[in-house]
């Protein structure tokens, strides 16, 4: 997806081998014309696939699966990372470690917005361990709900999330793949581009 590559060229920033940084049109600050088109490849990718249902992650993975919830015409469940004082009982749980923040949390979806009679896409902002996808494909499981796929936004694919998560079935459709953030600069993997560009340190 060039739009999205662009975007990570002009604006991302490279902190080290392993974490690139995107606050200004993802992780934190949202560019709503990139994640409206987000979506659009999203929902064209999966069109044929009887989606009736989003599972993500709070909070970086909401807005771009909202915008492919829009373009399917179907809800966006979000996993709670949080506890909640409405949020106590008949719930689906996982538990998924983030290397990022360097913890372990417990995420939540309550059993009124997940069931065996859905197909559901998951869909996050970055693929890099496997972790909080595996997580997500956990508590559908728990639901008794298909899997149709995972959608994410970035992927590191230097690192094992990738291999992980076909190596067991799934079907990952990846918008941008980086193979390489090394000495400061991002490297696309076929067949995005080979094309490698200094960022900000």
């Amino acid at each position: 997806m060039e739009l999205l590559i662009e975007k990570i060229k002009n604006e991302g920033t490279v902190l080290s081998s392993s974490v690139l940084k995107v606050d200004s049109f993802l992780n934190h600050q949202i560019d709503p014309h990139l994640m409206l088109e987000i979506g659009k490849e999203f929902a064209q990718r999966f069109a044929d696939s009887g989606i009736t249902r989003i599972l993500t992650i709070e909070s970086s993975g909401i807005a771009p699966a909202v915008m492919a919830g829009l373009q399917l015409n179907v809800p966006v469940v979000f996993a709670r990372k949080r506890k909640s004082l409405t949020l106590v009982n008949n719930l689906f749980t996982a538990s998924v470690y983030s290397f990022t923040k360097e913890e372990t949390s417990e995420i939540s979806v309550s059993n009124q917005y997940l069931s065996e009679n859905d197909n559901v896409l998951i869909i996050d902002d970055f693929l890099a361990n496997g972790q909080a996808a595996l997580g997500l494909a956990e508590i559908a499981t728990k639901a008794k709900a298909s899997i149709a796929g995972i959608g994410i936004v970035i992927e590191k694919g230097f690192q094992d999330g990738g291999s992980l998560l076909r190596d067991k079935g799934y079907r990952v459709e990846s918008l941008a793949t980086i193979s390489s953030l090394d000495d400061g600069s991002v490297s696309f993997k076929q067949p995005t581009t080979k094309t490698k560009v200094e960022l900000t340190r």
